[in-house]
């Protein structure tokens, strides 16, 4: 007994030590992006979602599990997913703007909400800051995210399929997709927002996959039409081919308040050819490095696990919404007069 009591003695400083390392290296993942997710229109909780981005990023990534066009646009209670949705909402009751979803499927191909969503379990649900994966389990399909500030990586894990698809909704109030098979992209804008006015107002996007695409469709609203472009009050594309078991499709997004070419050069700049691993890992040093700003001790792993969720829910306003285009010189939509402005 006296043995194990010395045993003890000696080893707590070094477990002690270990504990405060791993603190330092690893602030990011204190953080639970779900604290506040419990909630629903008639009950807060507090009233958040889970944001995968950097801070002051000009993008946001979560699930969405609410309508197109609910401030309530995850909640943990739910257990069906309708897409991946790019959004901006600093809160419920403000809802969002610049807001498109991204939604793989497979099988049976319906492209509305209620017709493409997919049933989940939080067990199979890893949520960070830098990293988002879920098991669709109606598609067989795993989604992983990872940001940066302006764009975002996808990646899908497949089941064998003749009918694997990705489904892009640039929703309601006015939208526009275009497909172009021949380089595996899609291009588009959505003009979707909940307060205003704001003048000539569009968040553009572009897409690659890094499969060829055997299938192309274009929606309006939930009928398909037969070219590979369109404007419309509720525009969609969807994109398909055939997959092996356990086969991964990579695909890169990027967005731009300017132009397609703006988020273009946001997507070369701020991801050139990096893989989804070394851009996870990019992001992760990211909120590590920024955490360690503030360092706390003398509380319990529950207070502190409290202290970097809300500290990570700070980091996120004001958004960096300017951009930085080819020269090097930066430039920013102004909500104010419609028009692209220097700085």
């Amino acid at each position: 007994m006296k043995k194990l009591f010395l045993l003890s003695i000696i080893l707590a400083p070094l477990l002690t030590t270990a504990q405060q390392a791993k603190k330092a290296a690893d602030l990011v993942d204190y953080i639970n992006p779900l604290m506040g997710t419990d909630s629903k229109y008639d009950l807060s909780n507090g009233n958040t979602y889970p944001a995968i981005a950097l801070p002051w990023g000009m993008n946001f990534w979560t699930p969405q599990t609410g309508k197109m066009g609910d401030g309530w646009q995850y909640t943990y209670s739910s257990y069906k997913i309708n897409g991946f949705k790019q959004t901006h909402q600093p809160s419920p009751w403000m809802n969002d703007y610049g807001q498109f979803a991204i939604m793989p499927v497979t099988g049976h191909l319906k492209v509305t909400q209620n017709g493409r969503q997919s049933w989940y379990s939080h067990k199979a649900e890893t949520v960070k800051p830098y990293y988002y994966s879920v098991y669709l389990a109606d598609h067989d399909v795993t989604t992983e995210i990872t940001p940066t500030e302006r764009s975002a990586q996808f990646r899908f894990t497949y089941p064998k399929s003749d009918s694997s698809f990705i489904v892009i909704d640039a929703f309601d109030k006015g939208s526009y997709v275009k497909i172009i098979p021949s380089e595996r992209k899609i291009v588009g804008y959505s003009t979707k927002y909940a307060r205003g006015p704001l003048p000539n107002f569009k968040n553009y996007f572009v897409i690659y996959v890094d499969k060829p695409i055997s299938v192309y469709h274009t929606y309006s609203d939930s009928t398909m039409t037969d070219s590979l472009e369109l404007h419309a009050k509720h525009a969609s594309a969807v994109i398909g081919f055939k997959t092996s078991k356990g086969e991964k499709v990579h695909m890169r997004v990027a967005s731009s308040f300017i132009s397609i070419e703006q988020a273009e050069q946001n997507l070369k700049s701020e991801q050139g050819k990096d893989s989804f691993d070394v851009t996870e890992q990019k992001a992760k040093d990211v909120w590590n490095k920024t955490l360690s700003r503030l360092t706390v001790e003398g509380g319990t792993i529950d207070q502190t696990r409290t202290f970097y969720s809300c500290l990570y829910r700070m980091l996120f306003f004001p958004n960096k919404l300017y951009e930085i285009d080819a020269k090097g010189k930066l430039i920013h939509y102004s909500p104010y007069t419609g028009k692209t402005e220097p700085g």
